[in-house]
């Protein structure tokens, strides 16, 4: 039986370990941050806090949309972050039947609390990087993260 052929595509190869580095570090980073905002937040709602801050007020189906998880799974991380006082749902004034999460006041001082410290400790670390490429660097993952956005082209 033949092997299948798996040359190593070096540039690939390289991609894949750095973004496996930048991805643990970077969840371990929301684990800290979300302690941060509050002790019992899970790591993965840092985020969401993140997404809420910056678009205001949106549906439950689209947050879940947004990051790619099923309505049971956001509905438990919004009713977590209802119970420790950090967001609040609020009729949709378009459709009665639906309902818009939002920010509460405190959870908008956690959160903008632990972003500055964050960006603080980002400036200091990226001090020596010229500018232009902490653009092209913001710009590549800015394109990364939109192709992963909507249906996943299938293997062959």
């Amino acid at each position: 039986m033949a092997m299948p052929d798996r040359r190593v595509d070096p540039v690939m190869d390289a991609l894949e370990r750095e973004l496996t580095v930048l991805l643990r570090r970077a969840r371990a980073s929301s684990g800290e941050m979300a302690r941060e905002v509050h002790p019992e937040l899970e790591p993965a709602a840092y985020g969401l806090l993140a997404r809420l801050y910056e678009t205001g007020p949106e549906r439950a189906t689209l947050l879940a949309g947004y990051f790619g998880v099923g309505k049971a799974t956001m509905s438990r991380q919004l009713r977590a972050l209802e119970d420790l006082g950090l967001v609040r749902r609020e009729p949709d004034p378009a459709d009665g039947r639906a309902f818009l999460v939002q920010l509460t006041d405190n959870g908008r001082a956690r959160f903008t609390h632990v972003r500055d410290a964050r960006r603080q400790r980002y400036v200091r670390r990226l001090s020596g990087w010229d500018p232009a490429e902490l653009g092209d660097l913001a710009r590549l993952l800015r394109q990364l993260n939109q192709s992963q956005e909507g249906p996943q082209p299938q293997e062959p």
